[in-house]
């Protein structure tokens, strides 16, 4: 029987509205698309079809918003509420060097754990300082396209600095003149999250070069970024390959383009059963950029040596710093 650990009741007010900014978030990552829906669905039913249609004629004539930079809302970026999001944890932005504003730049964010909480934190908020660290720079965070199919929501990820992660919309972002883009691409993606709980450091990385190709065809350096306790969020549910549960995750997987990792962590007003991530702190270290030259034709050699380069960084980027947030010497990272 799990014995439940209750929170205090003379907790900080501060720390209080950290939790309800967090799950707030929480609740809109896994509810919030199909939240947005429903609501379409009742202001239809309910007779409102004049406003459904003036919604669907403004999806309609929006619809690749999303390949072409998006629309993100400072005023949304610099919401109170991410700030107390950034302090749960808390979130911090380490940089190594710094970025020509002239330059466009695409940053692989490794791992990418349960819910990618440090690269919505450091990317999609001003709460990390990645304008004062990066004078000059824009951040585009890229993710599922699918997400931007469902009514408001759409809306809702953008203003945050949320694009789509089709090849069109990071060429668009990585080849825009005068420079001073960053397209942040979580590299494993939904398969990497099978693999998130405390201590992994798997990566799925090895097969994925697509990323590098664009890089090629857009000039663009790659930076490897590494988020150190991005991992330590989160439980999972054991999911060994082969098992059952893993074949269902993976079915689920190629079937819709994103998985359902069977997580778990504290409660709201508990620390021992819930879906709130673990006060874990998030070190988010940015490394050296990878200069790359435009090649508007690379053949799969160029692309496969390009590849080696930027795994060999991320490898390095770990070691020089793993000692700092605990890993052990023996430790490394694990190429799938």
């Amino acid at each position: 029987m799990v014995k439940i650990e209750f929170a205090p009741l003379n907790i900080p007010l501060n720390r209080r509205f950290q939790t309800a900014a967090v799950l707030q978030w929480v609740f809109c990552f896994l509810f919030g698309a199909q939240c947005c829906f429903c609501v379409y669905v009742v202001i239809v039913l309910n007779g409102y079809w004049h406003v459904a249609a003036l919604y669907a004629l403004w999806l309609y004539l929006d619809w690749d918003t999303p390949q072409a930079g998006g629309r993100r809302s400072d005023w949304v970026r610099h919401w109170t509420v991410w700030k107390h999001f950034g302090d749960y944890f808390p979130i911090h932005l380490i940089k190594t060097c710094d970025l020509d504003p002239e330059r466009n730049y695409l940053m692989g964010f490794h791992p990418h754990g349960i819910l990618v909480a440090g690269a919505f934190g450091n990317f999609c908020t001003e709460y990390t300082g990645f304008r004062e660290l990066y004078p000059g720079m824009t951040p585009y965070l890229h993710t599922l396209g699918i997400w931007f199919s469902f009514p408001f929501f759409r809306e809702y990820l953008m203003s945050s600095g949320v694009v789509s992660c089709s090849k069109k919309s990071l060429t668009h972002v990585l080849s825009q003149k005068g420079g001073g883009n960053v397209s942040i691409i979580v590299i494993g993606g939904a398969a990497e999250s099978l693999e998130a709980r405390p201590g992994s450091l798997v990566l799925e990385a090895l097969n994925r070069k697509g990323f590098v190709k664009i890089a090629l065809r857009c000039g663009a350096h790659l930076v490897p970024v590494f988020s150190f306790g991005e991992n330590d969020l989160f439980n999972q549910l054991k999911n060994p390959k082969g098992s059952l549960v893993r074949t269902i995750q993976e079915g689920m997987r190629k079937t819709l383009g994103f998985s359902l990792p069977l997580f778990h962590a504290r409660g709201v007003f508990q620390y021992s059963l819930g879906f709130m991530p673990f006060r874990q702190p998030i070190y988010t270290i940015v490394g050296e950029p990878i200069v790359v030259e435009r090649n508007v034709s690379p053949s799969s050699d160029e692309v496969d040596r390009l590849h080696g380069c930027y795994l060999g960084a991320l490898a390095k980027l770990f070691e020089q710093h793993k000692a700092e947030y605990g890993i052990l010497e023996n430790q490394h990272l694990i190429f799938t």
